[in-house]
C-alpha cells in the first residue's frame, strides 16, 4: 500500500502523523511525509522520506502563538488569514504530488480542509488525526476547555467550525477551483463526514468523560501517538537524576519563552523553597548564557517515556504529547498554557485530579510555588498513578492507528466521485 501524509505545525503537531508512518514503513508499505521545512531532518532521521509542505512553521503568525486575549487579536487574525492564503496553494500543489498514486491521505489537523480537497480529487479515502476534540459534541468545546449545558457546547462547537470556514473560504475555492471541484457549500468537516472519513482521535476516552458513548465507534479513540526517540542527554540526565532526590520537570513546547533568565531564576527559587530540584527542557529557547546551579540542570531535550516516570511532577505548556507523556508516566502535572488547545487540557488535568492548572503570563514566584504545593500533596500523586495505569500504552497506539489504516484502504471508505475516481496528473 502506498500511504500520503502530511502535517503541520510544531513538533507536536507533526510528531503523531510520524509515528504512524514509521509503523506503517516498518510493515514494507509505501510511506512520504509532508511537513513543514524546519522539520524536514526530525522526519528523516526517523527514517520517512520528507516532503517540505508549506512555510517554516518557526514563522508561524503570532495570532497561533500568541496567548487569547482579546486585544490586538482582530488584527493579528487578519494577518494570519493571509498568511494561510498565500501558503494554500503552494501547500496544494504539494499535496497533490505526495498524494499522486497513493492509497490513503492523512492529515494532521492544520490545513485538513486541503488535503480533504485532494483526497476528493484523486477519489481516494481520508484519514484525519486529532489530537484534541474538534467536531461537534456535548461535552467539551475545544475553544474554552470548559464543559458546559450540552445544547451550548454543540452550538459553540459549530458555529466555530462555520466562522473558520468562512475565514479560509476564498483559499479554498480556489484550491478547488484549480482541482475542478465543485465549489463547497458547507465546511470541509462536513463534507469529510458525508464521506466517510476516518477520524482518528490520538487521545485517551478517559481524558475526556463521556464522549466516547456520544460518538460511539463512529470516531475510534487510539491514544496520544508519539515515537518516544531516545536524545543524546538520555545518559547525563539520567545520571543526574540519579544522584539525588526525583526532580520535578520543567518544559514549554516547541515556542521560545520570552525573559529565560527571569524564567530560570523562579524556577531556581520556587523549588529551593519546596526542597526540590528543578530539571529544565530548554527545546526552543536559549538558556545557554544563564548560570546554572547543582539543583537546576538545564538540557536541550529529553525522552519523555524515560525522564517522565523518573520525575516527582512534570510542569508543562499543555501540549497534547507533553500532557499524555505525564499522564502515562503516572506523575501530576502543573500546566501553565498559553494558547491553542492547551487551555483544554490544562482544564482536563484538573477535571481528573492529576493536576493543576494556570495561565502561563500570570504565573508569579508565589504561584508556582502554590501550584507545585498543591501537585505534590499526596493524593495528586495516588490519583496520577491510577489514571497512568489506564493509559493506553504508546505502542498499542501506534499499532491499532497503523491497523485502522490498512484497514480504511481495504474498504475504501470514503464515498468516491466517479468522475474522479481514476483521476492522476498527467
Amino acid at each position: 500500500m502506498k500511504f500520503a501524509l502530511a502535517s503541520y505545525g510544531t513538533r507536536g503537531d507533526i510528531e503523531p502523523c510520524a509515528a504512524v508512518g514509521v509503523e506503517l514503513l516498518r510493515r514494507g508499505h509505501d510511506v512520504a511525509m509532508a511537513a513543514p521545512p524546519n522539520l524536514a531532518s526530525f522526519i528523516e532521521s526517523a527514517g520517512l522520506e520528507a516532503v517540505p509542505y508549506g512555510p517554516s512553521s518557526e514563522a508561524m503568525p503570532e495570532f497561533f502563538r500568541s496567548s487569547w486575549k482579546l486585544r490586538n487579536q482582530f488584527r493579528l487574525l487578519r494577518e494570519a488569514v493571509q498568511q494561510v492564503s498565500q501558503s494554500w496553494a503552494e501547500m496544494s500543489t504539494t499535496l497533490r504530488s505526495v498524494a499522486n498514486g497513493a492509497d490513503l491521505l492523512v492529515t494532521g489537523v492544520p490545513y485538513q480542509e486541503s488535503a480533504a480537497n485532494v483526497a476528493e480529487y484523486y477519489g481516494i479515502p481520508l484519514a484525519a488525526v486529532h489530537h484534541v476534540p474538534l467536531r461537534v459534541n456535548g461535552q467539551i468545546s475545544f475553544a474554552t476547555g470548559v464543559r458546559a449545558p450540552a445544547p451550548l457546547v454543540r452550538f459553540v462547537l459549530a458555529a466555530s467550525d462555520w466562522a473558520q470556514w468562512r475565514t479560509t473560504k476564498r483559499a479554498e475555492d480556489a484550491q478547488r477551483r484549480d482541482l475542478s471541484l465543485p465549489r463547497a457549500v458547507s465546511p470541509a468537516s462536513r463534507r469529510m463526514m458525508e464521506r466517510g472519513a476516518l477520524e482518528i482521535q490520538a487521545y485517551d476516552a478517559l481524558c475526556f468523560p463521556g464522549l466516547a458513548a456520544e460518538w460511539g465507534g463512529q470516531r475510534p479513540f487510539v491514544g496520544a501517538l508519539t515515537m518516544a526517540l531516545p536524545t543524546s542527554t538520555d545518559a547525563e540526565v539520567a545520571s543526574w537524576i540519579a544522584a539525588g532526590t526525583p526532580p520535578i520537570y520543567f518544559g514549554f513546547g516547541s515556542l521560545p519563552v520570552k525573559s529565560p533568565d527571569e524564567l530560570i531564576a523562579m524556577i531556581g527559587s520556587a523549588c529551593r523553597q519546596l526542597g526540590v530540584r528543578a530539571l529544565v527542557c530548554s527545546a526552543a529557547t536559549d538558556f545557554k548564557a544563564i548560570p546554572q546551579s547543582d539543583d537546576v540542570k538545564v538540557v536541550g531535550t529529553v525522552n519523555f517515556a524515560t525522564v517522565f516516570p523518573a520525575c516527582r511532577a512534570v510542569v508543562h505548556h499543555g501540549g497534547s504529547g507533553t500532557t499524555a507523556a505525564a499522564m502515562r508516566a503516572g506523575v501530576p502535572s502543573l500546566i501553565l498554557w498559553s494558547t491553542a488547545d492547551q487551555p483544554v487540557w490544562a482544564a482536563q488535568v484538573k477535571q481528573l485530579k492529576v493536576g493543576s492548572a494556570r495561565r502561563f503570563s500570570a504565573t508569579t514566584r508565589e504561584s508556582l510555588v502554590s501550584g507545585l504545593r498543591r501537585i505534590l500533596a499526596p493524593e495528586y500523586a495516588t490519583r496520577a498513578t491510577e489514571v497512568g495505569a489506564r493509559m493506553i500504552d504508546a505502542t498499542t497506539s501506534v499499532t491499532s492507528t497503523a491497523d485502522l489504516l490498512e484497514d480504511a484502504v481495504r474498504r475504501g471508505v470514503q464515498r468516491q466521485p466517479k468522475n474522479l475516481r481514476n483521476h492522476r496528473i498527467g
